[in-house]
């Protein structure tokens, strides 16, 4: 008996549409973005469509607000599993989570599931914030809590609210817009400094040096603006990088929890007298 084709399949936020009929439907985000008819349907307009961003935030922070440190890891969903890169997210998120860290990805293949993978085997909590494609992209296998986004904008959230450190793997234009996007937040102060790493020296340095060629050069960023990431090729010192900052952060928050109990019996002194 001949093997029965997969039909094309098509998702829409949690909602899944099989048949060649509906493979081409807008995204969300394309509907979102395009210009508007004259008198559009109610739900085709932006008040409707808020509705629905409001809940997918919803969804997203009710599935995630339990989940504890975790650390964001991306890159290229075409790198197979032979690629060295593969074996290396899968070994650092697993030893990532040996020091109780979640692991927080894309969903996707690629990275993703290496990342994915090295978690779950490890024991640790496996992470996918998949993302509606004019291209259909699955949740992997090797994701334990897996949620699917209409909104790009939506997805990034999450990775950024949940995430203590970035792991930036080799990838392409989707890899780079969250890379420099966690740079932004941090440059501006709209998130607390938190570690970025860059693997695989030989992909990124490139990049680093027309940086220091021309944005620095001219001026565009400050010096100390490189100092927010770190780049390696080794596992070991990308997870190092990642506990000094835990380290430095529990230091001080113990500082501040010992200056406002000072403050609190200068005032409960003062009060007394």
């Amino acid at each position: 008996m001949p093997r029965r084709t997969k039909e094309p399949e098509h998702r829409r936020g949690a909602v899944v549409v099989r048949g060649s009929s509906r493979a081409n439907r807008r995204t969300e985000d394309q509907k979102l973005l395009r210009a508007r008819a004259a008198t559009p349907a109610f739900q085709d307009t932006d008040t409707w469509r808020t509705l629905r961003i409001v809940g997918e935030f919803v969804e997203g922070f009710d599935a995630l607000a339990e989940v504890g440190p975790a650390v964001s890891i991306f890159g290229s969903a075409r790198i197979g599993r032979r690629n060295r890169y593969y074996g290396a997210a899968r070994r650092l998120a697993a030893a990532l989570v040996k020091q109780d860290y979640a692991i927080i990805t894309g969903g996707g293949p690629g990275i993703m599931e290496a990342a994915n993978r090295g978690a779950k085997e490890a024991g640790g909590l496996s992470i996918g914030c998949n993302i509606e494609l004019p291209f259909e992209q699955g949740l992997n296998e090797y994701v334990d809590l897996g949620m699917e986004f209409r909104y790009f904008f939506v997805r990034k959230v999450m990775f950024v609210k949940y995430a203590e450190a970035f792991v930036i793997f080799p990838g392409g234009f989707g890899t780079l817009d969250e890379l420099f996007e966690s740079l932004t937040l941090i440059q501006t102060g709209k998130v607390e400094h938190f570690p970025v790493v860059l693997y695989g020296r030989d992909y990124w340095s490139g990049l680093i040096e027309w940086i220091k060629d021309k944005p620095l050069y001219e001026e565009k960023i400050s010096p100390e603006d490189l100092d927010l990431v770190t780049i390696t090729d080794n596992v070991d010192e990308a997870c190092a990088a990642i506990l000094r900052h835990r380290g430095k952060s529990r230091g001080r928050e113990e500082a501040a929890s010992r200056e406002a109990t000072r403050e609190a019996v200068q005032d409960a002194a003062s009060g007394s007298k």
